[in-house]
């Protein structure tokens, strides 16, 4: 169906269009022969607006020849066609309309001449639908591709972020994986241990990896689950004291962003250190400052000894997660990194949400486990 008979407010506007060209093929009609002009619109009203309708097959014939890869003379002969079509409506039912006013209101009849000359109007008024219908269709052209560019943005944007997550599963599988295998020899149970942490971690990422956003609360229980298992790796060597105010966890973040944070802190930081040390995760709601918004701050930091030796795969983890925060495209975040002393700490900032949708989620699968393990 053409685009102006699926909207009444473009269609109103397209006949409300046709007035002044009526009013001008009147005007010069008068010229030849002066005529009244309620006489001049009783002929040409309904014969403009039998053209009006009649020039929108323009639009069918400009999608079936379009420019660039139809032959040109072949869209010269098509086009040549329907004008002469639309004259010939003109020609044809002109005269016929006439004759029929001329018996009833006794109006003066039209010579030849006058109907060469509305039949030639009609003919160029059909090239000028042509020529519109064509600029149409490039513009529709133009936002279908814009629109496709936009959708093969989107789609790359997706597949970096869910090459991005899938990142990070494995490189926390294989650090498990090796202290699994340091464990199971002198310390069983807790090879036993790190096994079922393990377990929960990955179903606690599968469950929450796939929504594309998260509460604050259930990001930080991910962090719990891999804390767990590095407490039973580094045992008393290992402390983690948590500052989350009660306005930041039903904050909204995305899933998976701060644990690669907690495990670069635990990796690079106390397993360099005999005596291990603590790791601080701090969260809190920043209040807006002027023109800005209210930006939740996580911090995350540990202990560092600048002298050991930079070990394989750092820094990935922190890559990670600011390539994350590019690809979303999340305004007024940032992630900042301040090391090279006794302490390494990152900052990382988001703007707040609260999604009454994802904290509702959230709670209602935090009582489906409660219940679970209330069950069990």
């Amino acid at each position: 169906m053409h685009p102006l008979l699926t909207n009444r407010r473009r269609l109103l506007l397209y006949v409300a269009a046709w007035i002044p060209l009526t009013i001008g093929l009147g005007a010069l009609l008068n010229l030849r022969t002066p005529r009244e002009p309620g006489e001049l619109a009783l002929v040409l009203l309904p014969l403009v607006l039998l053209l009006a309708f009649d020039v929108l097959s323009a639009w069918w014939v400009c999608r079936g020849a379009p420019l660039g890869t139809t032959p040109l003379l072949r869209i010269v002969g098509t086009h040549t066609m329907g004008a002469a079509g639309a004259a010939l409506l003109w020609l044809v039912l002109g005269p016929a309309w006439v004759s029929v006013l001329t018996r009833h209101r006794g109006i003066v009849p039209y010579v030849p001449s006058d109907w060469m000359l509305l039949g030639a109007a009609a003919a160029f008024l059909y090239f000028v639908s042509a020529i519109g219908h064509y600029l149409m269709l490039a513009f529709e052209q133009s936002r279908l591709a814009e629109r496709r560019m936009l959708e093969s943005r989107v789609a790359a944007r997706d597949a970096e972020l869910r090459a991005l997550r899938a990142q990070l599963d494995p490189h926390f599988l294989f650090n498990s994986l090796n202290s699994i295998n340091a464990l199971v020899g002198s310390r069983p149970e807790d090879a036993r241990r790190v096994c079922v942490g393990l377990g929960d971690f990955l179903r606690e990422t599968l469950r929450v990896g796939a929504r594309d956003f998260i509460t604050l609360r259930e990001e930080l229980t991910l962090a719990d689950h891999y804390l767990e298992i590095e407490q039973v790796r580094f045992g008393a060597r290992l402390t983690v004291v948590r500052e989350i105010a009660p306005d930041a966890a039903p904050c909204v973040v995305p899933p998976l962003l701060i644990q690669p944070l907690v495990e670069n802190a635990v990796r690079h930081g106390i397993a360099n250190l005999l005596e291990g040390g603590t790791v601080r995760i701090e969260a809190r709601v920043r209040p807006a400052a002027k023109g800005g918004v209210e930006l939740l701050e996580i911090v995350v930091e540990n202990p560092s000894d600048p002298t050991a030796p930079v070990k394989r795969g750092a820094g990935v983890g922190l890559d990670n997660v600011r390539r994350r925060l590019e690809a979303l495209s999340v305004r007024d975040g940032s992630l900042e990194v301040n090391g090279g002393g006794s302490t390494f700490q990152v900052r990382l900032r988001l703007p707040v949400v609260h999604d009454a949708h994802v904290v509702e989620m959230a709670e209602r699968d935090a009582q489906a486990r409660r219940a679970a393990g209330s069950a069990a």
